[in-house]
This record gives C-alpha cells, structure tokens and sequence, in this order.
C-alpha cells in the first residue's frame, strides 16, 4: 500500500484545488458533532483519497518513531487486544514548527485483536467528533502496513488503574463522582449526536483522566452509529468486554443506547464497591458484581457493601441516590434503564452538593444504618422512578452449578473478552 500524504501534501492539495475536506455538520450541546469530511471513508484507501480531516494530523512512521524513542520500551503506558500504547513528544525536533505536545501513541498489532476496521472507526469517529469528555485525537499514521493513533496524553491513566491496582492511592468520594459525571456527559453527547453513536465498550479501561481527573472517553474502535428514523435497534454482531455488556444485547445482538446505560451502570457499581465487574477471587456467589450486588442497592445492607477505603467520606442520602441511580441503569428491561440525558441531570446536583460540602455534617461510617433509600427522593429522580418496569426483588443468591451460565454470561459465540488487569 502507498503513504499517506504528509501534513504539507495536505495544505498543498486543498491550496491549488481551493477545495476543503470538511463540511462542519450540526453542534450537538454546544460541541462539534462533525468536524469532518462529507462522507467518511469505508476504508483505509478512501481515507487516502479524502486526504482525512481537516483537524487530524497525518504523520509518517518516521516521525512516530522519533515521537516515541524509536518505540522505547520504557514509555509503554498500556498494553491490550490492539497493540501497545506509548508515551511520545512531538516537537520541532519530529516536526518542523510543531508545537512540542505530549502525547500518547497507540502501535497497532497487525497480528491482533483488532485489525483496519476498528482502526478506521476510531479515525472517524474521533475525526469527527469534539467535546470535553472524549479524548482527543491528535493524529494518526497509515504508512504501508503500520497503523497508528496518536491521542492527547492523559496524566492519570485509567480509572480501571485507579480503582482496582495497589500501587495507586484510593480515589476519594468526590473525585469518584466527578468522574462518574464527566463519563456520563461524553455517552450523553454520544447519544445526543444527528445520528446516536453507541459507544459499545464502555469499562473502567477505557475511561481516561487528565492531571485533573477531568474523565475522558476513549478506544472507539467498536462504536457504531446507532438506529435512524422507524428503526428501534441496529442488529449487529455481539461484541465488547463481559461483565459490562448489556443482557439482551447478549442474548439477541439488538443494539441500541440503552446497552451503553447498561455499561454505565456496572462502573458506577464498580465505583461504588471498589470491586470488578467480575473477580473470581472472591466466593462463587460473588464472581459477578452486577448479580451480586444489584438486589443490595436498594436494601438496608447498602452501607455494607460500599468501598470501605471511602468510609466517612459520602452521606447517607448522596450515598442511596447514587446507589438507585445505578440499580435503575442496571434494569434487565432495557425500557427500565433511564437516558443518559436524565443520568447527567441526576449526578449534576449530586456533584454539586459533594463541591460544596453541604452533607458533611451526615457523613457516615461503613455500617451506620441508613433511613429507607426511597426517602428524600428530589422531582427528578421520581421522573426516573418512572422508567423503572421492573423491580428486583431481595433474594437469597445460590451457587450455580460449575457448568452452567448465568442469564448475564455470553452464548459461545459472542465476541467478547474478558477484561484483562495487564492493560
């Protein structure tokens, strides 16, 4: 295969042709929804024929293995099913007149997981979309067979490395919610877009924080635009991580926004138990977070199974709205799961109420009592009450039998992977 044109190449091209490659489609929420070309290109040669977007960088192989100390082993910052990812500056010494930029490169595995496709989803998705919660793409390289994204750096990593690796401090209450908020937000606009994105692997790997912890989206490499018009879902082969897929998605590859809300609501459990979304390491009837611990948020016995690195560090009534917020996300009826529009408005005055610190004279301690979770319920959340069309019951969890599966588990031939703890 032929290179792609340099960033000059591209000038050059639309300066004599007096053509552009962008048409600014609609803002979504005040951000670009389509800062891109007409139509996105089906694949790697139409991308070289469109000469990309107008807001992406195109860099050679060259460049990135200046950016990257000839991809030193020291700068690896993650590893996964699509390559390595590594630390890289660019500056004038990668590029004439390029403001130095830290940033991270991600190394396709030609031999891995994901291959062209999932590449190119990225690029144009990325390519095309701007917002303050989803990670920004800097640029990208498809020399010959090389693939490559290079991605604003983000200081702090994963919320997964966060949340889950020793080495690393407890995130506090606060800036847990912070993150919550942010993650919302970036699905939201996702799904607010002319045309709904569904996000599709939405897990703690692959929410990104800045030195701020401000949360990010990233790894678009299996988003797909979701249904138009009359169409009420997109059928579509089942894929993502388990433990955080959607159950009817599972069962029937029916795709739609509410499989993402599923998503949410599994790190938001995460979030507020400390623990994965599946751990094996603990007792049987514990493997799976969501069947465990679901039935528990709306019971007395919340307070017992909430992260105890945490403990006086939320109140009571923050602690249950959270808790019911992710219970509803969690439905097994999609229809019961309410819109990411109405999680963002939920978290909002949770978020500022943790800011401002007006509960914390009701901080608690791990195994304080708490008052009925339905109480105090603001106008809002009893509108969200009312997307919830079925209630789980509090029951006693039975150890399965080694050889069956649970309603939540895959059939055999699902696409999806177990999260790894190596990324």
């Amino acid at each position: 295969m032929g290179n792609c044109l340099t960033l000059e190449e591209h000038a050059l091209h639309h300066k004599i042709s007096g053509t552009s490659p962008t048409k600014q489609s609609k803002s979504v929420n005040g951000f670009s929804s389509a800062g891109s070309i007409h139509v996105a290109p089906k694949n790697v040669k139409d991308l070289r024929q469109n000469y990309g977007y107008s807001n992406v960088d195109i860099f050679t192989y060259e460049e990135m293995r200046l950016a990257t100390k000839n991809f030193r082993p020291d700068l690896i910052l993650g590893e996964g099913g699509f390559g390595i990812v590594y630390k890289g500056v660019i500056d004038e010494h990668v590029r004439p007149g390029y403001k130095s930029i830290e940033v991270a490169v991600k190394k396709l595995n030609t031999e891995g997981f994901q291959g062209d496709r999932e590449w190119l989803a990225e690029v144009n998705y990325l390519g095309q979309l701007s917002h303050p919660n989803l990670v920004k793409l800097i640029g990208y390289c498809c020399e010959d067979e090389q693939r490559l994204l290079v991605y604003e750096y983000m200081a702090c990593g994963s919320l997964e490395k966060h949340l889950f690796r020793r080495v690393c401090l407890t995130l506090p209450w606060s800036t847990r919610m912070k993150i919550a908020l942010g993650a919302a937000k970036g699905l939201a606009f996702l799904h607010g877009a002319e045309r709904p994105i569904i996000y599709r692997d939405f897990k703690t790997a692959n929410i990104l924080l800045d030195a701020d912890y401000n949360a990010k989206l990233s790894d678009f490499g299996l988003a797909k635009d979701g249904p138009m018009g009359d169409q009420t879902h997109v059928s579509t082969r089942v894929m993502g991580t388990y433990g955080y897929a959607a159950p009817e998605y599972i069962m029937t590859g029916h795709l739609t926004a509410r499989s993402d809300i599923y998503g949410f609501g599994v790190v938001l459990l995460e979030m507020l138990i400390g623990r994965r979304a599946l751990d094996k390491s603990r007792p049987s009837r514990e493997h799976n977070l969501v069947e465990w611990a679901r039935p528990l948020l709306n019971h007395r016995k919340l307070l017992k199974i909430l992260d105890p690195r945490m403990e006086g560090q939320y109140s009571v009534k923050v602690a249950q709205k959270v808790a019911l917020l992710a219970y509803q996300c969690l439905s097994q009826n999609p229809k019961g799961r309410p819109t990411m529009s109405q999680v963002v408005e939920i978290l909002e005055p949770l978020q500022a109420q943790v800011e401002n610190k007006d509960s914390e004279s009701s901080t608690i301690t791990l195994y304080e009592v708490p008052k009925s979770p339905l109480a105090n319920i603001t106008a809002g959340e009893r509108s969200l009450r009312e997307y919830e069309t079925e209630r789980t019951p509090v029951r006693s969890v039975r150890t399965r039998p080694a050889k069956s599966r649970t309603k939540s588990e895959p059939p055999a031939d699902c696409d999806l992977y177990s999260p790894s703890s190596d990324f």
